[in-house]
This record gives structure tokens, sequence and C-alpha cells, in this order.
């Protein structure tokens, strides 16, 4: 039930979200967020303060009584989710405020909670004057949220009150011991980033609180693996260092992901001293390194997979992620408008061709397809380019999956949306496998 009523309200959630929310929101990410913050504040007439602000205990605080009066769903259902109340050590515990807990609909019902924050900041309290004066400008993700202003002045005596007024009608507060208010040169931390402009540019890099939060996790790791086999060792290892990686691609953070890469190799290093305390350097390194290429020193093992398989697997290298600037999604985009399909589409399109398993199904689809487009007959190739198109749009209730979408030429994808043509899917060709 909590489902059903959650396709009802993220639509309105949002058509009625700030701008620049990006939390909990689809198809928006934290690179959405952190791009934001380069538009807004990389310029030399850009702002150079923020107030940094985290909501206290959002979650658990936000007044029934607020949100029975605004959340347009069933009154009833709604009260019955909020007063469910807690279950602790067996003993049930009522709930006076908050959202339920684990219901898939609480970050739904927090954003439309928040919503609003932004125009209230830009348009119904400040005067044109004090806009422009101020360079006031909101980022949020979730309850964690920042806000530039041209002076300290401006934040505290004017922007800070607002907000916390905003808050108070919602039964919320700031936490005081994460609202601060920052000179850019000095940085802060925000989304595992440090936000900083040094010698007037604007740097995003890894935080050492992330940093070191995900060396200790991989040390853990290392640790709770003393016995295993470098092959066991690597694939618990590689996810970790892959997505840490991957999160941090967009940013400036390739000297970071080189003193982590160190950091990992004195920790296996280690690991491999451990189980060979007898053993010579050299022997180590012969058995758990090797070279691949022009790299030497690759931690390297094999396991055997359920049909008797030997795989061979390397230690993954976070330096070896490329950086790529991140395209920040429109403000305005709202992926329940049919008015957005075609952008959705494109941008698709750009995200699978930026990684390996959406190269993968691009290859699939196009093999699919016999490598012509649908609606002209004509090949599909690199010089004539594609677009991702969805059958049944994602506005409509279309899904991402390989069997409602086809490539077409950038040509014939506006005509099937200007002139509403129909476009089938063609069959697979005789031994295409899906991706």
């Amino acid at each position: 039930m909590q489902a059903l009523y959650l396709f009802a309200l993220d639509p309105i959630a949002e058509t009625t979200g700030d701008p620049n929310s990006y939390g909990f929101r689809p198809q928006r990410c934290t690179a959405d967020a952190i791009e934001q913050c380069r538009l807004i504040l990389s310029r030399k007439t850009s702002a150079q303060w923020v107030l940094e602000a985290d909501i206290q205990s959002c979650f658990d605080e936000i007044s029934h009584e607020w949100l029975e009066a605004h959340i347009p769903m069933d009154k009833a259902i709604l009260r019955q989710w909020l007063k469910a109340g807690i279950m602790t050590k067996g003993a049930w515990q009522p709930t006076e405020a908050g959202t339920p807990q684990g219901n898939i609909a609480s970050p739904v019902l927090c954003n439309l909670t928040l919503n609003g924050l932004e125009q209230v900041l830009r348009r119904e309290h400040l005067t044109t004057r004090q806009r422009q004066a101020g360079s006031i400008n909101l980022v949020r993700w979730a309850d964690d949220f920042i806000i530039t202003g041209r002076t300290p002045e401006v934040l505290t005596q004017v922007v800070k009150p607002l907000v916390e007024e905003f808050l108070k009608e919602r039964g919320l507060t700031l936490a005081p011991e994460k609202t601060r208010i920052t000179h850019i040169e000095q940085g802060f931390d925000f989304l595992g980033k440090r936000i900083r402009k040094y010698q007037g540019k604007f740097l995003a890099i890894p935080s050492k609180k992330n940093t070191q939060a995900v060396l200790e996790k991989i040390r853990g790791i290392v640790r709770a693996h003393k016995q295993a086999t470098a092959g066991g060792l690597i694939v618990q290892l590689n996810p970790v260092i892959r997505g840490w990686a991957e999160y941090h691609r967009h940013s400036a953070s390739k000297r970071t992901m080189h003193k982590v890469d160190n950091a990992i190799y004195h920790a296996v290093w280690r690991w491999a001293k451990r189980r060979h305390p007898h053993k010579s350097r050299r022997w180590i390194a012969r058995k758990y390194y090797t070279t691949r290429g022009n790299r030497h020193w690759v931690f390297h093992g094999s396991t055997v997979d359920a049909s008797g398989k030997v795989r061979v697997h390397d230690l993954h290298q976070a330096a070896d992620t490329p950086i790529r600037r991140h395209t920040k999604i429109k403000a305005a985009a709202n992926p329940y408008d049919p008015a957005w399909e075609v952008y959705f589409e494109e941008r698709l399109g750009v995200q699978m061709a930026t990684n390996l398993q959406g190269r993968r199904r691009l290859l699939y689809l196009w093999q699919t397809q016999q490598g012509l487009c649908p609606v002209c007959q004509q090949k599909i190739t690199t010089l004539t380019g594609w677009h991702n198109h969805h059958i049944v749009q994602r506005s409509l209730g279309g899904s991402d999956h390989a069997d409602n979408r086809v490539l077409l030429h950038p040509t014939c994808h506006r005509q099937v949306h200007s002139q509403g043509v129909t476009v089938e899917k063609p069959r697979p060709a005789t031994g295409v496998g899906k991706a």
C-alpha cells in the first residue's frame, strides 16, 4: 500500500520541488548538487560566504499536524502511518513526531515538507535588491543544505532567521553544532567533498573525513580476512575501492586517489607479511604481485567459481578511474512531465556511453536491431549518431529495461516525438544474448 501511495506522491513532489533540491529525487544525484555548487561559487563575482546547515533529527521531528494539513493524500491512511509507533527491544513506543521509520515514502514526505524553502529565500521575503546584493542561492540534499551570501551579515541577519521561521512551522530546528558560516577560501564539507577556492579556482576534492572512512573500511576488511586467499580478499576489496572512486570521479580527486592507492598497498602488504612471517620480502612479492603492461607490483589472486572455472583477479586501482566533468541536470527538469521525455532520453544515452555496463547495453540494443534504425531502416553508426527512445514513455510508466528501448537516429527521434509516430521493438537477431 505504501508503494501505491508513493507512486502518487512522487510526481507531486517533483512538480512542486525546489529547483536545486537533489536528495531522494529520481534522475538526480550528488554530482548534480556538487556541480550546482561550482556554478554558484566559481565565478569571480560569486558570493564568497556560505551558510552550512543541517536540520536537527529531520526525519524524527517533522510535525504530524503539518504533515496531515499539507500532504495531498488520504488523511486517515497518513495518520495511521504517522501514529504506527516503533518497536524497541520488543516494546512498542508511540510516535508523536516524525515520518514513519522504515517507510519507503518517508524520503518523499521529507521533500514535500522542505519544498518551498528556495522560493521563500528568493521571492517571498527578499526584495530584488537584497537578492542581487546578497547573491543568495540554495543547494539542498535532503536535510543537509548550503546557502550562499555576499556577506556574513546577510546570512546571519536575513537568511538564517528566514530559514528558522520556515522550519519552525514544520516542527524542525537547525542543528547548532552543524550550522556555521564559512568563507569559501576556508572551505566546507558537503556530501563527502571538501569545497573551497584556492587562488581563485574552485575545487571540490574528497573530504578528509570521507577518505578516512573509506580507508578504515578497507583496513577493516583486510583485518577481517586474515585467512582468506589473495583472490578472496580482492573480491571483497574491489567493490569498495571502485565504488568510492566512481563517486569522486567528477571532481579534482586524482591526487587523493593516488594517496588512497598507496595506503591500500601498505595495508595489503602487511596482510601478506602476516600470512607468511617466515618468508622473505622477495618471496612474498613473487607470490602475490605481478606485472600488467607497464605497471609493476599489481596485487593479484584467483578464485574458483561455481562451475569450477579459475578466475584471476587484480586489485583495482582507484587512480585508474578517469576524471570526467559531470553534466548537471537542468533545474526545472521533471521526469514525470512528457515535455522533458526527449531531454531525459538524450541524457540517458550520454550516461550509457560513459560506462562499461552502459556500452554493453548499447551494443545489445544495436545488435537486436541489426544496426538499423526502426524508423528509416538505415544504418546507425558513430557518424550518424543515435538517441535512446522509450517505446512507452517513462512519464507514462515505461521502464528503462532493454525491452522498452530502441536506438534511433537523432533526426528520426525528433520526428517520432513531434509527429507522434509509433515505434515497434524489432525482433532480436538470432544468437543475440541479453545484456
